[in-house]
């Protein structure tokens, strides 16, 4: 919801952004080393290097993004300021990324949970539906895993690099290939360290503001800064170290580093557990490591779905997709973007051949996302950067743009799958402009100005007289009734909210979306109308709130302590259902978090 004085709830500190983060940047190293010694074999070391080195340069550039982008910075919203057709396109990119996201993660889950070669396609399909599945009843607090697992993952990291460590040498190393041209087809090929971190632009409209600001003048540079950092840090000092490490092995395990280069994290627990503490001590710890870091990946599937489900979702609430994509389930989840999320990477598991395949399609995504949010940053004259933030920016972008030149060229898969994902997303979009009645206008800069809309005046409410209360209700049921005679008996102002649960982060602020109306709400209008009537029969103003949100008991919370609410009212379930135990007691989360000068009463 986008109204006077109501805002998203700012609650994501920096430690828990960070983890969230990390639940997606980190477990690229899963399968990064692995890709190296394939592409390279024992002269990867240089490649690695140069891939986390610009993994560093990308996450600077994307704590400039988040600063200059405190209500959200990804893709969408980014080029947005730009061109719309950019920002789609760069949307669509993003589809193809989350698409390939979800399948390669749950690729490399089943590798490192031990699932056997033979079967790992069909299980990585079964594990996409039943996550798919599951996001069904909207499960918002399912990426808590990726925040526990995070430590864990952290710890396996560096036993493994402390188990290497005295067996580190260069005596493997070999130069890089002779020739420009292979090293850098061998970079692109292991470019999968930068996935990720267009997460953390997303967060920026959710992260806790910086000390000294308002919600009127957002800014989380520090926030954002400090979540990236350390993140950033483990990921580049991490993926050098455990590269360095898989080169370290003695060379008759060469035939074993190709054959397990899927796991190659697993491979090295066992490896070097083994050599510090005994073979038994070896399998143990390569089982754990498997164990963490096939959860964390299986966590990262989750991700990604929930993050494409919002993303077609915004897609559509903004107009660029057809307006049936919005329609939702009962459990708030949009059905046609569930459906989409599912179906993609359950047909990309199905055509593709291995990871190698995967990966090849997951660096078109990923690298295009972030040429395109970071060219848009660097051309937008609006945005106060300094001259070398501009200047390490645009030379990120160049960089970036020649590696997403390079992977159209030498990955005609990648590159058919690209084109296949923008074609068709443009084409819906076409579609959706056209049932709209939109039509493309070029028109002039200057007729622009003349026919762009003011913006609204902001309404104030006088509540200087009389209590005021609120009630929150999904039908008419009796709770209403007993609010109207509280509102009457106490000569207060009434509002009464309906809160149309929406279980889906959306990726992007949320000025760009259409402010919702409870007007084309069935439910909602006629429980506005009839308490509008039974206040003008009593005499009881009535002020109508209605709120499209994926956390209702946060939006009762802003509501009543942004209108200054003396009574909050709210009707008690008799029952639980199986969406309740997925979602918990809305009652129960408002009471635990209501400012003290507010009481609350539970009306059954």
């Amino acid at each position: 919801m986008n109204g006077p004085g109501i805002h998203r709830p700012r609650n994501l500190d920096w430690k828990r952004a960070a983890a969230l983060l990390y639940g997606d940047w980190g477990t690229s190293k899963a399968y990064v080393i692995g890709l190296a010694f394939v592409a390279a074999s024992y002269s990867a070391f240089p490649i690695i290097v140069a891939v986390c080195a610009l993994t560093a340069v990308v996450g600077y550039n994307y704590i400039l993004v988040c600063k200059h982008f405190p209500d959200g910075g990804g893709v969408y919203s980014a080029a947005r300021k730009q061109s719309r057709v950019l920002a789609v396109m760069g949307a669509l990119l993003l589809v193809a990324n989350f698409t390939v996201t979800a399948t390669l993660s749950a690729w490399a889950a089943m590798s490192y949970l031990g699932v056997p070669p033979d079967y790992v396609r069909w299980a990585t399909m079964a594990t996409i539906l039943a996550i798919g599945g599951v996001n069904y009843f909207g499960p918002k607090h399912t990426g808590n895993l990726a925040v526990a697992l995070a430590v864990p993952m952290v710890v396996v990291v560096l036993a493994i690099i402390g188990f290497s460590l005295p067996h580190l040498t260069v005596a493997n190393l070999e130069p890089p290939q002779p020739g420009f041209a292979k090293n850098w087809i061998a970079f692109v090929g292991v470019i999968l360290a930068l996935s990720g971190v267009e997460a953390i632009a997303n967060l920026t409209g959710v992260m806790k503001l910086d000390p000294g600001t308002s919600m009127d003048q957002p800014r989380v540079a520090q926030t954002a800064r400090r979540s990236i950092v350390p993140v950033a840090v483990e990921v580049v000092i991490g993926t050098v170290l455990l590269g360095w490490a898989m080169l370290s092995l003695p060379r008759d395990l060469q035939a074993l580093l190709e054959s397990r280069w899927e796991d190659m994290l697993r491979f090295l627990g066992e490896q070097y557990g083994a050599m510090a503490l005994g073979e038994n001590f070896g399998r143990g710890f390569g089982f754990v490591v498997g164990l963490v870091v096939g959860l964390l990946l299986l966590s990262a599937v989750n991700t990604a779905l929930s993050a494409l489900i919002g993303l077609v979702y915004m897609l559509a609430r903004d107009g660029e997709m057809p307006r049936s994509f919005t329609r939702l389930n009962p459990h708030g989840v949009p059905k046609v973007p569930l459906a989409i999320a599912t179906a993609l990477p359950l047909v990309v598991a199905m055509v593709s051949a291995n990871l190698v395949s995967l990966a090849g399609l997951y660096a078109i995504g990923v690298v295009g996302a972030i040429t395109v949010n970071l060219g848009s940053c660097t051309f937008n004259r609006e945005l106060k950067l300094r001259w070398f933030e501009r200047g390490i920016m645009g030379l990120t972008f160049l960089v970036l743009f020649l590696v997403e030149l390079t992977i159209a060229k030498t990955k005609p898969d990648a590159l058919f799958f690209a084109c296949c994902v923008l074609g068709f997303g443009f084409a819906l979009r076409a579609y959706a402009q056209k049932r709209a009645g939109l039509r493309t206008v070029t028109v002039t800069e200057l007729v622009a100005a003349t026919v762009a809309p003011e913006l609204a005046p902001e309404v104030k409410l006088n509540l200087t007289s009389g209590q005021s209360l609120l009630v929150a209700a999904r039908g008419l049921t009796p709770v209403l009734r007993f609010a109207m005679e509280e509102a009457r008996y106490r000569q207060g102002t009434l509002y009464v909210l309906y809160v149309k649960e929406l279980a889906v982060a959306l990726p992007g602020p949320l000025d760009n979306q259409e402010s919702p109306k409870w007007q084309d709400d069935r439910t909602a209008a006629k429980i506005m109308f009839n308490m509008l009537e039974l206040g003008r029969q009593n005499d009881v103003p009535v002020v109508p709130l209605y709120a499209v949100s994926e956390n209702p008991a946060a939006t009762i919370l802003d509501l009543s302590a942004t209108l200054g609410i003396d009574f909050l009212i709210l009707g008690a379930r008799h029952r639980r259902t199986l969406a309740q135990l997925f979602k918990g007691d809305v009652a129960n989360r408002v009471a635990k978090d209501l400012p003290e000068n507010i009481q609350l009463i539970i009306y059954g």
